[in-house]
């Protein structure tokens, strides 16, 4: 059964991207424009295995995001990556202490992006 990965960027270029790379390593792929569409989703009864978000979006950012994913019940160790523009120490550690998985930085090329992906999805 393919792993599924909800990928969250109000960009919809990057979620193209990302969920044509993805969809080529044969993961079952979710999106969503912001934090608050991917909540919704999430509530409504999505369960991905991995979660990918931008972290300047409308609405509702990815830092804010990954503090309203954890306190979901059944989200406290789904893995979440960044990816993200932001490069700054003290994003990366606000990200870190709600609970992100690992920060990517914009651009990352698709094999990259596999790897990493496999390293915090088991079976992936």
């Amino acid at each position: 059964m393919p792993k599924k990965i909800l990928i969250v960027d109000d960009s919809t270029t990057m979620i193209y991207s990302v969920k044509t790379t993805l969809e080529l390593h044969k993961f079952e792929v979710e999106t969503a424009g912001d934090g608050v569409q991917a909540l919704t989703k999430l509530k409504g009864g999505v369960k991905p295995d991995l979660i990918i978000t931008d972290i300047n979006m409308p609405n509702m950012n990815g830092l804010e995001l990954i503090k309203n994913v954890r306190a979901l019940p059944g989200f406290r160790f789904t893995p979440i990556l960044t990816l993200t523009t932001e490069t700054q120490a003290e994003k990366r550690d606000e990200g870190k202490k709600l609970g992100a998985t690992g920060w990517l930085v914009k651009p990352i090329d698709g094999p990259t992006l596999v790897k990493v992906i496999k390293q915090v999805l088991p079976g992936a």
